[in-house]
């Protein structure tokens, strides 16, 4: 684009296809999960906040009284569309922060949800969320037990965003974050990967790929205890879900100082997400799983969790998939199907916005 009046390049005219990361506005690369996500909470939150120490899904808060611990996490989903196959909005918003408190090793044991809804939406619509997020909570067995409401103007929202909290007791004696990966342990991921986002995008573009992908979406508290009873010194669980396997594994790998080795062969990637990813140019390793987790545990503990993890409907599929090394700190490599390993990088912000 070139200025009329002297036919020099009008460089305010140009728009670039990725998010710049020095910016003065927030844009979505900051919402998802990669490089710019972390720049922001390390730049910006933390410092407000004052806050130091490890991050993780959820905070452990030491109780003054006794010696149990309890896991607390907050999460805002703001998916699009509300509805998508294998879920909506209320169930993804239950089932996600269960699943951040059990990524301590932590017994969820209550939920908060407050409702951020624009004037106009149908209260029929609504009224599927609500129902949607009781179900998931009574199938969990970990109860809604309290929550606020707001209503924006018609045009400042979405239709509706969720926000959650959740809490949970974690057991004595664990004690699971992501600067405990060490070298020598197995990486375990727990089923195939890539389904939410594929579903979620499918749904919002009206794409067919021959088969129907629905989301993973699922609480996964339980299969989590049956991992701590077999192995209670598992070291790191994640759910990879905002960027992905790769920002998972990334995020580790820098936290405890670790490289981390795995391959590609052993990911387990759905043909039909395989066959979306490849037709619309993404990377399986980079698309948000809801109902799936990234376990880090010691080697020789690693087929007493793969059995507990089969043992489990939403952990049947669970392989190991690569190892925790001491070469090459803060780094992920994969080795190829051709047998050449890569460095593989933190996204910088988002493939598929708005999927939670």
């Amino acid at each position: 684009m070139a200025d009329p009046s002297t036919g020099a390049p009008d460089f305010d005219g140009w728009s670039c296809p990725l998010p710049l990361r020095h910016t003065e506005r927030i844009v979505m690369g900051h919402g998802g999960g990669g490089r710019m996500s972390g720049e922001l909470i390390e730049h910006l939150f933390r410092p407000a906040f004052g806050a130091s120490g490890e991050l993780h899904d959820a905070a452990t808060v030491p109780i003054p009284v006794g010696s149990s611990r309890l896991a607390f996490s907050t999460d805002s989903y703001v998916v699009r569309p509300l509805f998508f196959p294998g879920g909506c909005i209320g169930d993804l918003a239950v089932h996600g922060t269960i699943n951040d408190v059990a990524m301590s090793g932590a017994r969820p044991i209550g939920l908060s949800c407050g409702f951020i809804i624009e004037e106009g939406t149908e209260l029929s619509v609504l009224g599927r969320i609500a129902e949607a997020m009781g179900a998931a909570a009574r199938a969990a067995g970990v109860p809604l037990v309290t929550g606020d409401t707001k209503v924006v103007d018609a045009g400042s929202g979405d239709g509706v965003y969720v926000n959650t909290a959740g809490i949970g007791v974690i057991p004595d004696g664990v004690d699971i974050r992501p600067t405990r990966a060490t070298p020598g342990d197995a990486i375990i991921v727990s089923g195939p990967i890539g389904e939410h986002g594929v579903a979620v995008m499918s749904q919002r573009d009206g794409l067919e790929f021959g088969t129907e992908i629905r989301s993973d979406t699922a609480a996964l508290h339980e299969m989590v205890a049956a991992i701590v009873a077999v192995c209670p010194d598992v070291h790191v669980l994640r759910d990879p879900t905002r960027g992905g396997v790769t920002a998972t594994l990334c995020e580790i790998a820098t936290a405890a100082g670790v490289g981390i080795e795995y391959e590609e062969d052993r990911v387990p990637v759905p043909d039909a997400v395989a066959a979306a990813c490849s037709f619309l140019g993404l990377d399986p390793m980079h698309i948000a799983n809801e109902g799936k987790l990234v376990a880090i545990v010691p080697e020789a503990a690693a087929d007493d969790v793969l059995a507990a993890m089969h043992a489990d409907p939403h952990g049947a599929g669970a392989t190991v998939i690569g190892r925790v090394v001491a070469d090459h700190p803060g780094v992920v490599t994969a080795r190829t199907r051709l047998g050449a390993r890569r460095v593989v990088d933190l996204p910088l912000g988002e493939q598929l916005p708005r999927i939670c």
